[in-house]
């Protein structure tokens, strides 16, 4: 048995909400979260990442200028974590840090992923030895770079002889599908909160829409979610993933180009297409008597999108990740945690079959802190 040890994992996603960090201690398969935090984005950087990821013109000194940014931001996060958890960081062994998605670009004749975040800041500024670039390895396997979670719960999540897929709902949504035989599968479905909170930000200008209370007051508009689910993504096998550089505001202007529909009306049918394009991928693996919905991520706090999740899967038996004893806001920063602690100790942590990779690979670069 390996001894316990101390990693952190920070996690910033395509809802650019904020800086979620876990302190976990791992040994063996064995994983506990001892603290979390979150750490809130300044609203300048924001919009200034926003930009890139959705293919305004900028220059390098500005991805350079973020680059630097960004990781004093994880830094200061991690460091806020530490101590919060009144742990000495000497005992970390290190940081897992995902860094800021600005553009994933995996399908095109040149490949690329770029996650901004310069780990050299986090690991002198911390004194820790951090992990991060854990996309590209599998990348230049001919793979996807994502998603890279499923792993992390089919280590966490024990299935019998039912289906169990856990969903993750931040800007994007995504599934781990954990079978009782076969591989795990895992791939983007589409739309999390991504176009919802784009839509709120440009209505109302409030961030998302808090308890689905927009939402409510609108209808479905029946037209506009069928033209939403005529995107070609929803249609391509996996392996595949997508984000910010796809589903964004210019996206959605574009399928509203002539038309004077009420904007709760828009963000009650945006709400209906993340939860039809997320019910149309997980009823494909609907297996054994009591198949269970394991929910994550920021959408699971929407109470509109949850009832609709449950409502269009009525045989299955849908719940928070904390029913299984995993906070649901916290469960990829866990991850890079746990992805760190794999590729301290040169273990594969990719799964070809989610990935498209050629072979199983140790992910991440280590940056150390002296």
């Amino acid at each position: 048995m390996n001894e316990r040890e101390l990693y952190i994992g920070i996690m910033s996603g395509t809802s650019l909400d904020g800086v979620d960090t876990a302190l976990v201690a791992i040994q063996d398969d064995e994983i506990e979260l001892i603290e979390h935090d979150f750490f809130s984005f300044p609203a300048d950087l924001k919009s200034r990442v926003l930009n890139i990821c959705i293919g305004q013109a900028t220059h390098l000194p500005e991805i350079g200028e973020i680059d630097h940014e960004l990781g004093h931001l994880f830094a200061e996060a991690a460091l806020a974590l530490v101590e919060k958890s009144n742990i000495d960081k000497q005992q970390i062994r290190a940081i897992g840090s995902h860094g800021q998605t600005v553009f994933h670009q995996p399908n095109s004749e040149k490949p690329f992923t770029m996650q901004l975040g310069d780990s050299n800041i986090i690991a002198a500024k911390t004194g820790i030895t951090t992990v991060a670039d854990f996309r590209r390895k599998d990348m230049a396997l001919g793979g996807q770079g994502a998603p890279l979670v499923p792993a992390f719960h089919h280590t966490i999540f024990k299935v019998k002889d039912s289906s169990v897929v856990v969903l993750n709902i931040g800007g994007i949504s995504n599934i781990s599908v954990l079978k009782p035989k076969g591989d795990v599968v895992g791939y983007d479905t589409g739309p999390g909160n991504m176009l919802m909170d784009s839509w709120c930000q440009l209505n109302w200008n409030e961030s998302y829409d808090k308890d689905a209370s927009r939402a409510k007051q609108g209808k479905v508009i029946p037209e506009l979610l069928e033209h939403f689910c005529q995107e070609s993504y929803l249609y391509e096998p996996a392996p595949k993933s997508t984000g910010r550089e796809l589903f964004n505001l210019p996206w959605l202007e574009k399928h509203l180009e002539g038309t004077h529909y009420s904007s709760e009306d828009v963000v009650r049918t945006l709400c209906e297409f993340t939860a039809v394009t997320i019910c149309n991928e997980v009823t494909k693996f609907t297996i054994g008597p009591q198949p269970e919905l394991l929910v994550c991520g920021g959408g699971a706090q929407n109470p509109l999108l949850m009832a609709r999740i449950q409502s269009l899967l009525p045989n299955w038996t849908v719940a928070p990740t904390i029913s299984k004893g995993v906070d649901s806001d916290y469960m990829e920063a866990m991850a890079f945690a746990w992805l760190a602690q794999r590729r301290m100790h040169n273990l594969p942590s990719n799964l070809p079959a989610v990935t498209g990779a050629s072979r199983l690979a140790s992910l991440g670069v280590i940056y150390f802190s002296d």
